[in-house]
């Protein structure tokens, strides 16, 4: 799950709402929870929202800063607040990647980091994830992908699966803008056998089917859609004219 805006919050009823977003994705068989410095006071706001259930979390924050004293004091704040561990740490948007790779490829050796990946949103960027990729210096990455956007289908997905990368996708809903139109009821009937009961349901497996995947993170403020789309990650997986079947019909849209 994603906290980018719907965990930034201030006032203590918005922070109990999304304490109770996170349950009921935990509850739903949700496991990673992805956030950052970036994101104001979400870092913050999900580690409390995960208190006494941190051990059924995976963790996945970043560094995201130009400067590598600075990245040190986020890591310092990330690993207090989620009891000394940080299960993937990413350099977020390839910011200073050559200074932070090394703490974060020390802190993966003393064991407070698991994973060390990196991340980008814009397709201009993704030549620059490649040649990280490249490296053999980190095990997983966080790309933009989704019915709509699949730049990543030509080289960074395949170079993905050749290297053995975990793959993260974010932006899996369009930034919400491919639910603010969801098709007719009845046009999800062929996908009711792969368990699909909403349209978020159908654009999140579509992705999750693809075998290059790991994980996407749809971002929600509401209970109810985080127990749905945690349902998304169940089998069975759609096959490939269900794929076909899904892109249709965000092209009739």
């Amino acid at each position: 799950m994603g906290t980018w805006r719907t965990f930034d919050v201030s006032k203590p009823s918005a922070e109990e709402g999304c304490r109770a977003v996170a349950a009921a994705a935990l509850e739903a068989g949700a496991r990673l929870f992805d956030t950052s410095p970036m994101y104001g006071r979400a870092e913050a706001v999900l580690a409390r929202g995960l208190e006494g259930r941190r051990d059924e979390a995976l963790v996945a924050t970043k560094v995201w800063t130009p400067s590598a004293p600075e990245g040190r004091q986020q890591v310092a704040r990330a690993l207090e607040w989620y009891g000394g561990r940080v299960d993937i740490y990413q350099v977020h948007n390839l910011v200073s990647w050559r200074e932070h790779l090394p703490y974060l490829e020390e802190l993966r050796e003393r064991g407070t980091v698991r994973v060390v990946g990196a991340t980008h949103y814009s397709h201009g960027a993704l030549p620059e994830l490649l040649r990280v990729m490249a490296t053999g210096r980190i095990a997983q990455i966080q790309i933009p992908y989704n019915v709509a956007d699949r730049v990543v289908e030509s080289e960074v997905l395949p170079a993905a699966a050749q290297l053995g990368l975990g793959v993260i996708v974010m932006q899996p809903l369009g930034v919400g803008t491919l639910v603010q139109r969801s098709p007719a009821p009845e046009s999800l009937e062929p996908l009711r056998r792969f368990g699909i009961r909403t349209w978020a349901q159908a654009l999140l497996k579509w992705i999750l089917s693809d075998t290059r995947v790991h994980c996407a993170i749809p971002a929600t403020s509401s209970v109810e859609h985080a127990r749905e789309n945690a349902l998304a990650g169940d089998p069975p997986w759609f096959d490939e004219d269900a794929r076909a079947y899904v892109t249709g019909l965000v092209a009739r849209r």
